[in-house]
């Protein structure tokens, strides 16, 4: 049995940066269990299995090399871009996870795709903030003491974790034993750390335990940050920003982030970036 899949950039104006992705866009009959493992195989942090496509809809199953996931950022543009590009959907279109559905956008001429998350919801206040120093190897006064750490969601549970500067957060080293104590208590998915940068924000991502460790670009985090700094009035927002993240991992990324209130009140939360195929091939099973 052969299983064709797309290799992706997401999240970089050029190949072979950015977080990568593996598409599976035929709608093939597989189990969960098939499913975790191709991902485990291929070994990136998502890879995603479309389950239906027509018209200007499509639904697909993510997971990483240890889990499913309800939803992920860069599966949905690199996904939605694939079936873009090659005919399967139209664009506007409408992807659906377990999460719920998701308005895409993707300009196949300038490799570039948006989606626009799930409504933002904030959650609790961390206040063990000596176990989230911990959990990313620094200091309590490293962090932002005016600002809390706080969990929030556009479909994945996150911790936003304010760092004082792009010196202290390149200094951050993930503890995955501390990580699994902050999980326990939160129900996040991981902390997503981040610095007033000139130019924007600079984001690093630690995992409490997909088997991803740090992820080169998390677009279901940066949602939940530009909500964040709307909500403080920080770096700008509410607007448009760029979120840098990956350098620490070898895989620059830029994410776009707008972040406009609404009139029923919170906040509405569009993600982009550029989506660039690199490759493509076959599981033989």
């Amino acid at each position: 049995m052969e299983i064709p899949f797309r290799l992706v950039d997401v999240f970089t104006p050029v190949p072979m940066s950015g977080n990568q992705l593996c598409v599976v866009p035929d709608p093939i009959d597989l189990n969960g269990s098939t499913m975790q493992a191709l991902a485990k195989e291929i070994g990136f942090s998502e890879t995603t299995f479309v389950t239906e496509a027509e018209g200007d809809r499509y639904a697909m199953r993510i997971f990483t090399p240890d889990a499913e996931l309800p939803f992920a950022g860069h599966p949905t543009l690199g996904t939605a871009f694939v079936l873009v590009s090659e005919g399967r959907v139209t664009s506007p279109g409408t992807q659906r996870t377990t999460a719920g559905e998701v308005p895409v956008e993707v300009d196949v001429a300038s490799n570039s795709a948006w989606m626009t998350q799930l409504p933002v919801v904030f959650g609790r206040v961390f206040e063990d903030r000596a176990l989230i120093a911990r959990a990313i190897g620094l200091e309590p006064d490293d962090l932002v003491s005016e600002l809390p750490v706080q969990t929030v969601t556009t479909g994945l549970l996150w911790t936003i974790v304010p760092v004082r500067d792009g010196a202290r957060l390149g200094r951050a080293q993930r503890d995955g034993r501390a990580l699994g104590e902050v999980a326990a208590i939160s129900g996040d998915e991981g902390l997503y750390l981040f610095a007033v940068t000139g130019g924007g924000v600079t984001a690093r991502m630690f995992d409490a335990g997909h088997g991803i460790g740090e992820d080169p670009a998390t677009g279901s985090a940066a949602g939940p940050l530009g909500a964040y700094l709307a909500e403080h009035h920080l770096a700008g927002m509410p607007g448009s920003i760029l979120v840098r993240q990956g350098e620490r991992v070898g895989r620059p990324s830029e994410l776009l982030v707008e972040v406009r209130g609404e009139r029923s009140g919170g906040w509405r939360v569009r993600v982009g970036g550029g989506v660039h195929v690199v490759g493509s091939g076959a599981f033989r099973l």
